[in-house]
């Protein structure tokens, strides 16, 4: 193959289904809605590279409300790697996204550990890791204030998620609080959300995330109650390291770290330190933020 040619273009719907394929090859083990929503969220956030008629690399750029960016996604076929193409897409996804933005908006990622000092070169500052916990759904008998997410006002949710995530995110929230296989569960004290997590199928086992919280009581029976759909079945959380109870959530649930990520930041908001993550107990994905 001629390098020389590759072309960096929008991908398709139908091609974004083939770059999931690739994630799940990866281990990344997607959800199984995945896909609709993170292109619903922003369909203009997909690049890929194309050489000789054919994909071989992609990432996204996904700009929220051009007030903030995330970038994920990044993946070159196994086959050509080391060749150069994900250095030519991944500085040209960064300034795309950057011309996405308003001036001086923050731009996040997160990624793998050993790719830590390359991303540093594009500008992203280390702001703390991000550790996949695996373990296993269990059945609960406990009682539960949970109250199931559809049964709250839309306005009340997304508030309390863009006092955590630090960004409105409508476009992706309204879906990703409705899974087909799963459940969106809030705990409501006084009138006031106090804390809400999602928990999806995916290609193996379940997903929760996000899962914000109040605090460590709340976050518990929140993830409780999430983890009883989930029963029997292998169940991700992927945990701030720096919310120390968080880590404890995921201690006395017997899960085990089996991947990470950096968190990065490039610009505005370059430690992160912005977020309460002393509430987040669950992030959201690492591929969409």
């Amino acid at each position: 193959m001629n390098i020389e040619s590759l072309k960096i273009r929008a991908l398709l719907r139908s091609e974004f289904d083939l770059v999931i394929e690739w994630a799940a090859k990866e281990g990344w083990n997607p959800g199984l809605d995945d896909a609709d929503i993170f292109w619903q969220t922003d369909p203009q956030a997909y690049l890929g590279v194309e050489l000789e008629g054919e994909l071989v690399a992609a990432g996204s750029v996904v700009s929220y409300d051009g007030k903030f960016g995330f970038m994920g996604f990044f993946i070159v076929r196994a086959d050509l790697r080391g060749l150069g193409i994900g250095t030519q897409l991944w500085f040209h996804r960064r300034d795309v996204l950057l011309a996405r933005l308003e001036p001086g908006a923050c731009i996040a990622m997160d990624g793998v550990f050993d790719m830590q000092d390359w991303y540093a070169k594009g500008g992203f500052v280390f702001a703390h890791r991000n550790l996949r916990m695996l373990g296993v759904g269990r059945a609960t008998t406990s009682d539960t204030t949970c109250v199931d997410l559809g049964e709250l006002p839309f306005e009340q949710i997304a508030e309390y998620d863009a006092r955590h995530f630090g960004y409105p995110r409508e476009a992706f929230l309204r879906p990703w609080i409705q899974p087909k296989s799963g459940r969106a569960l809030g705990v409501v004290e006084e009138g006031r959300l106090r804390g809400y997590g999602v928990v999806r199928e995916c290609q193996e086992g379940f997903k929760i995330g996000p899962l914000f919280a109040d605090d460590a009581a709340v976050a518990d029976q929140i993830f409780e109650a999430l983890a009883d759909y989930a029963a029997g079945q292998s169940l991700i959380l992927d945990v701030p390291e720096v919310n120390e109870a968080a880590m404890e959530l995921a201690r006395k649930n017997e899960m085990k770290e089996v991947f990470g990520c950096a968190r990065m930041y490039y610009g505005a908001d370059e430690t992160g330190e912005t977020l309460p993550w002393q509430n987040i107990y669950g992030v959201t994905t690492f591929e969409l933020g």
